[in-house]
C-alpha cells in the first residue's frame, strides 16, 4: 500500500485532512469575485488548501488555474520568470493550439516549442529569456484577462515582493490586479507581519484589496480520526496518544506530524501496532538522516548566534530575549549582542517570531539542537 501520509504536494481528497470550512470560504470568496489573502505559519497547509480547492470543487471546468511560488524569488525579473513558467507548464498539456495562442500573447519571450515522445508540446523557458520584465508582465496580465476562460492565480509566499530591490513592485502589481475583471487572485504568505502590512496597512497599495483568511492548525480530534483511519485501512493500529504527543511537540504544525507519521507508516512491514515508542524511533531516524545538514547549518553561524539559537531551542518558545533573566539563565553575552544575533537569525530563517514569541523555525532542527548542545 502506498504511504498515505503525504509530505509534498497534493494527491487527492482522501489524503487531505479536514479544512472543510476553510475550503468552502475560499471557494465562496472566489465565486463572489473577491481576491483572497491567506496568512498562516509555513508548513501548516496553505498550498495544500489551495490545491485541494483547485482539484475538488469543479473549478477546473470553469477557470484556468495557475499556482505560482514566489519563495525563491528575489527580484522582479525572477518573479516574472516564475509567473511565466507557471502559465507555460499549466497550459502545455492542453495541446498545440493553446500553446500557439500563448506564444503569440507572450511575444517578448520568443517561445519556441517541440513535441516530446508522446506528442505533447514541450517548451524551453529559462530566466535569461526575460529581457524586459515589465513588458513580459504586461503581456502576462493581458493574456490572463483575454484567456478563453476566466483565470484564478494563486501566489504562494507573496510577501517576498516586499524584499525585492526594485522600487514600487507592490504598486506595479496592484495597478495590474485592480484592472483585472476576469482574473481572481489568491495571495498566500507565511510571514504574518509582512502580509499584515501589505494587506491591512493604509500605507500599502494592497490595503483592503483582498479578503484576509488566517489559517490555524487542524482540529486535533479531526486529525486523530484522519491519521488513525489511514493506519486502520492498512490493518494497522495507531495509538491516539501519538497524535496528542505530536500536537504538543510540533505545535500542531501539519507537515512535521505528517513527516513523522510517514516514517512510522514506513515501518508497517514489521509492525501491527504503533505507539509512542515507534513515534520516538521515527523522529530519531528523521533527525539522524538530517545530521550532516544540521551540522552544516550551524557552521554558517557565529558563536554568539549559535548560543542564542541553542538557548531558544531549550526553551521551545522564548520571549523577552533581551531581559536580564534570559541573558543570565543561558549565559549569553549582552542584550545588544542578543538583539543583533536575533535579527540575523530571523533574516536567515533560523528563527520565527509571532507576537513576541520566538522559536526555532525547523522543529526537527530544534530537537537536534537540544540533543547535541
Amino acid at each position: 500500500m502506498k504511504n498515505p501520509f503525504v509530505t509534498k504536494g497534493y494527491v487527492s481528497a482522501k489524503y487531505f485532512c479536514d479544512r472543510e470550512k476553510e475550503s468552502q470560504r475560499l471557494i465562496d470568496e472566489l465565486e463572489n469575485d473577491n481576491d483572497v489573502a491567506i496568512v498562516a505559519t509555513r508548513k501548516i497547509g496553505k498550498s495544500g488548501l489551495i490545491l485541494h480547492c483547485f482539484a475538488e470543487f469543479g473549478l477546473q471546468e470553469k477557470y484556468n488555474l495557475f499556482f505560482v511560488d514566489f519563495y525563491s524569488t528575489g527580484t522582479l525579473k525572477e518573479m516574472v520568470y516564475m509567473m511565466s513558467r507557471s502559465i507555460v507548464n499549466t497550459l502545455a498539456p492542453k495541446g498545440t493550439i493553446v500553446m500557439q495562442k500563448l506564444s503569440a500573447a507572450l511575444k517578448s519571450l520568443s517561445l519556441t516549442f517541440t513535441s516530446d515522445i508522446s506528442g505533447m508540446p514541450k517548451f524551453g523557458l529559462q530566466i535569461g529569456d526575460i529581457q524586459e520584465p515589465k513588458t513580459t508582465l504586461d503581456e502576462i496580465f493581458d493574456y490572463l484577462e483575454h484567456s478563453e476562460k476566466p483565470c484564478i492565480v494563486a501566489i504562494d509566499e507573496f510577501q517576498q515582493i516586499a524584499n525585492y530591490p526594485e522600487k514600487n513592485v507592490e504598486a506595479l502589481l496592484r495597478t495590474y490586479i485592480q484592472n483585472c475583471h476576469r482574473t481572481k487572485f489568491i495571495f498566500a504568505g507565511s510571514q504574518r507581519h509582512l502580509m499584515g502590512e501589505i494587506f491591512t496597512s493604509a500605507k500599502h497599495p494592497f490595503y483592503q484589496s483582498a479578503s484576509v483568511m488566517h489559517l490555524d492548525i487542524i482540529d486535533k480530534q479531526k486529525y486523530t480520526e484522519f491519521a488513525c483511519g489511514l493506519f486502520a485501512e492498512a490493518k494497522k493500529n495507531l495509538d491516539a496518544a501519538v497524535i496528542d504527543e505530536l500536537y504538543s511537540r510540533f505545535d500542531g504544525v501539519t507537515w512535521y506530524m505528517q513527516k513523522t507519521l510517514n516514517a512510522m507508516f514506513a515501518m508497517s512491514g514489521r509492525k501491527k501496532s504503533y505507539g509512542l515508542d515507534e513515534m520516538e524511533e521515527a523522529i530519531a531516524n528523521i533527525i539522524d538522516s538530517n545530521d550532516f545538514m544540521y551540522a552544516e547549518k550551524m557552521f554558517q553561524l557565529t558563536e554568539k548566534q549559535k548560543a542564542l539559537l541553542v538557548a531558544i531551542s531549550k526553551e521551545h518558545k522564548a520571549s523577552k530575549l533581551t531581559s536580564v533573566n534570559f541573558v543570565k539563565k543561558h549565559k549569553l553575552y549582552s542584550t545588544s549582542v542578543v538583539q543583533s544575533s536575533c535579527n540575523s537569525l530571523l533574516d536567515k530563517e533560523f528563527l520565527t517570531e509571532e507576537n513576541g514569541i520566538y522559536s526555532v523555525y525547523d522543529k526537527f532542527f530544534e530537537i537536534w539542537l537540544r540533543k547535541n548542545y
